[in-house]
């Protein structure tokens, strides 16, 4: 269960908690904002730097820029791994970055996605959310909700907002608590 509180002024966190939002919403902020008192905290990026692209290397920087120099940063796409170990707090940014890389090892942008994509991806989603229902650690999770009106023009891309949106829910059903972020705004959904 999840135990926001304060003890002698210091915040302390357990449990699972999603932090749902749209693009600059300002859910990652919070989500660290959530962890903010914590000493320690496994920072598990799902994103890395890409060669050649300058604008998504100054994001990733932006982000690490933000985060106590006392946090460890894990580059990882194995995050159902790392729940799975003991340690700090941990916080996951982003869902959707990594399922964004999960289908492009299943091979699910290409058009028609592969035919064993569908069962790649099943597969990836399941080990997540069995390990963050089962993990002692406490965890932040930070997602996109991209389920607001736009269809995606490719199937790829409905493939995608139709996945995220189905892992979104079932993240939210295994949380302890769950906030939607708009306008740097949080409000709390669970």
């Amino acid at each position: 269960m999840s135990d926001i509180g304060s003890a002698n002024g210091a915040r302390t966190m357990s449990g699972r908690v999603l932090v749902l939002g749209g693009s600059r919403s300002g859910k990652s902020a919070y989500a660290e904002e959530l962890l903010r008192e914590a000493r320690t905290v496994d920072y598990v990026a799902t994103a890395t730097t890409i060669e050649g692209d300058d604008e998504w290397d100054a994001r990733v920087a932006r982000h690490q820029a933000r985060r106590p120099k006392t946090w460890r940063t894990v580059e990882t796409g194995d995050i159902a791994g790392e729940l799975g170990r003991d340690g700090a707090p941990a916080l996951v940014d982003s869902i959707t970055t990594w399922l964004a890389r999960v289908m492009e090892d299943a091979g699910a942008w290409t058009e028609p996605p592969h035919p064993n994509a569908t069962g790649a991806l099943t597969a990836a989603l399941d080990r997540l959310v069995d390990s963050w229902t089962a993990t002692a650690r406490p965890v932040v999770a930070v997602s996109d909700e991209v389920g607001s009106g736009i269809v995606p023009d490719t199937e790829s891309g409905r493939l995608f907002r139709d996945t995220l949106g189905e892992l979104n829910q079932r993240l939210a059903k295994a949380a302890d608590e769950v906030y939607f972020v708009v306008a740097g705004i949080a409000q709390k959904l669970k």
